[in-house]
């Protein structure tokens, strides 16, 4: 894979995008493929740069968090970068965190007003049944 480069199309099917994102991402500066006429052609680092954007944007990091990382790297070295991963992750994870409380805490309101709500119509009905008899 050293030397393998790979099409617009081939990059969309192999990272599972759609041609509108990736192109996005080439505008913004996250991805800088290789253009020989119209074609464009990704190297194994633009492969890796997709690699680190989709996991960070799985993790829930900005795109415009994850291109000032990918700066650092770029401007400053492996060790820049790995030290302001630290930081982001350690802000990441408290957010997730935070969010998780927030879905738990909907979750069982949810639950209560479903359980509520499942035992008055049970009422009702044992209510309309005695009636009936």
């Amino acid at each position: 894979m050293a030397d393998e480069r790979l099409t617009f199309k081939q990059m969309c099917e192999r990272f599972d995008v759609t041609p509108r994102t990736l192109r996005y991402y080439e505008y913004i500066e996250l991805l800088q493929p290789a253009r020989e006429g119209r074609s464009r052609f990704y190297s194994p680092r633009e492969c890796a740069r997709m690699k680190l954007i989709l996991r960070g944007r799985k993790f829930g990091f900005s795109l415009e968090g994850i291109r000032q990382w990918l700066l650092i790297y770029e401007k400053e070295g492996t060790e820049a970068q790995k030290r302001a991963w630290v930081i982001a992750s350690e802000r990441q994870l408290k957010e997730l965190a935070e969010q998780r409380a927030q879905v738990d805490e909907a979750m069982a309101e949810l639950q209560r007003l479903h359980d509520d709500t499942v035992e008055e119509l049970e009422n009702l009905s044992t209510y309309s049944d005695s009636r009936l008899a």
